[in-house]
């Protein structure tokens, strides 16, 4: 990390931050700020404090070290460049002749390196090491991000475990909250490769060595996030893209082996036997993720270089780090997915999206129902099979991210060609009416314009005045995208905490609105801003189930975002938001951190991402 540091020193990448600040939501929450500025830097935390416990840390804490595009190409390298050289190993056929051999042969050649390295000596990550009495894992500068997670957390932790018989070697990463200072609780997801190597030790009634490394070089981190099929150890994607081993050294205190230069590493077993309640947690979907139960992590060594870094994120509401960190693997990956899906030409995961919310594909369709064969093959792959909204478009489309692919998309969009289905969903999705189960939805764009359905737009207030007539809930109205085939209407409501909008949609108010909109939202007026579009994305995707939320009507279709309760079927806990704490954002702003803003600008920046409560509703 410390080489690391400089590198972003000499590209004027990271900015150095003195001042003493707490572990518990202050670092985070400068953060958390940080990330969502157009300029963002790394922060580098020099004096971090845990005022509670009188503490003053000697290690540093590194943030948002991906949170910018210039940053993961610093650290990562060109995410394009690494992809088509992914494209060609993936499409390799025998050359014909001398001259392909010769252009082949150094690709080839690079193979060698995909195997990591172990080595017996020169290991930094060890030159501390602690056992016994010495663990402690309060002993680093471990942050608390949100005012009602569970605990502290390793954020940024890089997870190794092996198979029972050392076959499979794993790298994943997932949240681990301190319990005291030798446990931690392992947020192990059921869909995890982790899951399946700890059912091995299970059902051999032998306890679990797991490791966690933290720091050392970037790459490590960003590997443990890579959505490898099982079996593939994820560090031969470092090797892969290094064009160099990755160096291995053997834990001291159980089998596993971990990075070289890892800044530090916790080492220990899991019980088996033993679950413990985990969170809450203020997830990346910008919302916390209930208590539950989870495998359990007892430590048995710490060891660290004599100088270390702590390195940490942030996760909350978008834009963050993830955006960043999920790029190189949206572009390094698309090759792999254009396997299992040949007509692919492109796909984007917007961050206000959460990744697994909304996905946009462009694909080749050339024959009818060619993005439902898609759908359903996206559906069927890997980390792909969460994705719970994706639309489908052709190859004449605009750029993914382009502005125009969104009046491209109206022009096209029929509620004919929209395909609902079920399967899995991420554990970390509320709306879903079960536990990693729920409705999805594929959206066929991919074909011509929809003739003009002679649409009458009215005036906001004219419309919301007929609405209001037959249906007393709604409170304010925006509409968007007048000048395309497929309008946009956003509809704030009233709507109580043991109450279904269910009996309000009903024909009567669907024969109203046939002649004035398309596509109707409705949205809980206390919370959302009409006017923020990014926001009110991130809301609709992460709020709705599509086969229990969306209704169609002839050619409307109305999606209900709002909060659900036990009235709408939802038995589940309807998640609090991630807000900041104003109190610790004062703080920040009279300590000088927020320097960066008038308070005009900083009222603005908070409204514009939601970043407390206060902000969230405009009428």
């Amino acid at each position: 990390m410390r080489q690391t540091l400089d590198l972003l020193k000499a590209h004027n990448e990271v900015k150095i931050i003195s001042e003493p600040l707490d572990i518990n939501l202050e670092i985070p929450h400068l953060a958390y700020l940080e990330v969502k500025k157009s300029d963002s830097k790394a922060l580098l935390f020099t004096n971090p404090i845990d005022k509670q416990r009188g503490i003053n840390f000697e290690i540093p804490v590194l943030m948002n070290l991906f949170g910018s595009f210039s940053r993961v190409e610093l650290l990562i390298g060109d995410t394009r460049q690494i992809a088509n050289d992914l494209a060609f190993l993936l499409k390799l056929k025998p050359p014909k002749n001398f001259k392909e051999i010769m252009q082949t042969l150094p690709k080839l050649l690079n193979l060698r390196y995909l195997s990591p390295k172990a080595i017996k000596s020169g290991s930094l990550c060890q030159e501390v090491i602690k056992t016994g009495n010495e663990v402690d894992l309060q002993s680093l500068p471990i942050l608390k991000t949100w005012s009602e997670d569970g605990g502290a957390f390793i954020t940024m932790g890089q997870c190794y475990t092996q198979s029972l018989d050392g076959s499979v070697r794993n790298l994943g990463m997932y949240r681990l909250q301190v319990y005291d200072k030798n446990h931690l609780g392992l947020h192990w997801q059921i869909h995890k490769d982790s899951v399946g190597i700890f059912e091995e030790y299970k059902k051999a009634n032998q306890k679990m060595p797991v490791s966690i490394a933290i720091g050392g070089n970037p790459l490590y981190t960003w590997c443990a996030t890579a959505p490898l099929p099982y079996g593939i150890f994820e560090l031969m994607l470092y090797g892969f893209i290094k064009k160099q081993k990755a160096r291995l050294v053997k834990c001291v205190s159980n089998e596993l082996c971990v990075p070289y230069d890892s800044d530090i590493v916790i080492e220990g077993f899991v019980d088996t036997d033993e679950l413990r309640d985990e969170g809450r947690f203020g997830d990346h979907t910008g919302f916390y993720t209930p208590i539950e139960p989870y495998p359990v992590l007892e430590v048995s060594a710490i060891t660290h270089k004599k100088n270390p870094i702590y390195l940490a994120s942030v996760v909350g509401k978008p834009p963050l780090e993830d955006k960043y960190l999920g790029y190189p693997t949206e572009r390094i990956f698309l090759p792999l997915l254009q396997t299992t899906t040949p007509s692919l030409i492109d796909y984007f995961m917007p961050e206000n999206g959460v990744f697994h919310n909304l996905i946009l594909a462009k694909i080749e369709a050339r024959f009818p129902s060619a993005a439902k064969q898609s759908m359903h093959s996206f559906w069927g792959v890997g980390q792909m099979s969460f994705v719970k909204h994706a639309i489908f478009v052709g190859e004449d489309a605009p750029s993914l991210e382009s502005k125009e692919i969104v009046p491209y998309i109206l022009n096209r969009f029929n509620v004919k060609n929209c395909l609902f289905s079920e399967g899995v969903c991420d554990v970390l999705d509320h709306a879903s009416p079960n536990f990693a189960e729920g409705g999805k939805l594929g959206v066929d764009c991919t074909g011509k314009e929809i003739e003009n359905l002679q649409l009458e737009i009215l005036e906001n207030e004219i419309l919301l005045k007929q609405i209001k007539e037959i249906f007393p809930k709604a409170e304010i109205l925006r509409q968007y995208f007048k000048e395309t085939k497929n309008p946009i209407t956003l509809l704030g409501v009233r709507k109580k905490a043991d109450e279904c909008l269910q009996k309000y949609l009903n024909e009567t108010l669907f024969q109203a609105l046939q002649k004035h909109m398309r596509i109707l939202v409705l949205l809980d007026w206390e919370k959302n801003d009409l006017e923020n579009l990014y926001m009110i994305l991130w809301r609709v995707v992460n709020n709705i189930d599509s086969k229990r939320d969306i209704r169609i009507f002839g050619n409307i279709i109305i999606i209900d975002a709002t909060d659900k309760n036990i009235a709408d079927g939802y038995r589940r806990e309807w998640p609090k938001e991630t807000d900041c704490d104003i109190k610790i954002l004062e703080s920040l702003k009279q300590k000088g951190l927020l320097e960066d803003f008038g308070d005009k600008e900083l009222e603005e920046f908070y409204r514009k991402f939601h970043i407390d409560k206060s902000y969230a509703t405009k009428t």
